[in-house]
């Protein structure tokens, strides 16, 4: 049986400045180190005499979301790039402006990509599918997943067991700060009970 905690970073300067995230490393801003604290002070209430482990992307925004959270819980944070954002290729480090302009193709489905060195949602489903099946057969019970809002999205749906192309037709997004909960329960059978919770920023 699994306990799943999943947070999408919180508020990070692109957010704020009209930035492409993607793999450009931006920090948080001034508030999103006040919500990533507010998260770590509210979970520390909830799992206490509980053990998690905690993976997170390497990018600066979710890698110091991790670092503030995992200070309230008494854990070392575990980073992978296989948990970063989706790579927009020529628009990291763009203005989003720039890049509604230079779009080469609309992606309609997960196989598009929106510039030819980008990654489509595939690549990600593909890039992040080794770390999903090591979490589901490792001996940690409780996890602690930080990642971006397009990468969780995939990990919602394999979560589910949808199928990739699935994705076509429906989506599992969040919001920055958001928290989610999921358990596999005694059948095997995998839920999720709460999406993208906002009011731990509260």
């Amino acid at each position: 049986m699994k306990n799943i905690i999943t947070i999408q970073h919180t508020q990070s300067i692109h957010h704020t400045n009209g930035m492409v995230g993607s793999w450009t490393d931006w920090d948080l801003s001034d508030l999103g180190k006040k919500q990533a604290d507010r998260i770590g002070r509210k979970l520390i209430g909830e799992l206490q005499g509980k053990e998690y482990v905690m993976y997170s992307s390497d990018l600066l925004r979710a890698k110091n979301t991790a670092k503030i959270v995992s200070e309230h819980l008494g854990i070392t944070p575990i980073f992978t790039e296989a948990l970063r954002e989706r790579n927009l290729g020529a628009a990291v480090g763009k203005s989003v402006q720039w890049l509604r302009g230079n779009i080469q193709c609309k992606e309609k489905t997960v196989d598009d990509r929106m510039l030819h060195d980008a990654e489509s949602r595939r690549d990600v489903w593909n890039r992040l599918l080794d770390f999903y099946k090591s979490i589901l057969t490792d001996n940690h019970e409780n996890i602690i997943i930080v990642s971006h809002g397009d990468t969780l999205s995939v990990f919602n749906a394999m979560w589910l067991g949808l199928d990739i192309e699935m994705l076509n037709k429906c989506d599992l997004f969040g919001m920055a700060g958001g928290v989610s909960f999921m358990n596999e329960n005694q059948d095997g059978k995998h839920i999720i009970r709460r999406l993208s919770d906002m009011s731990y920023l509260e």
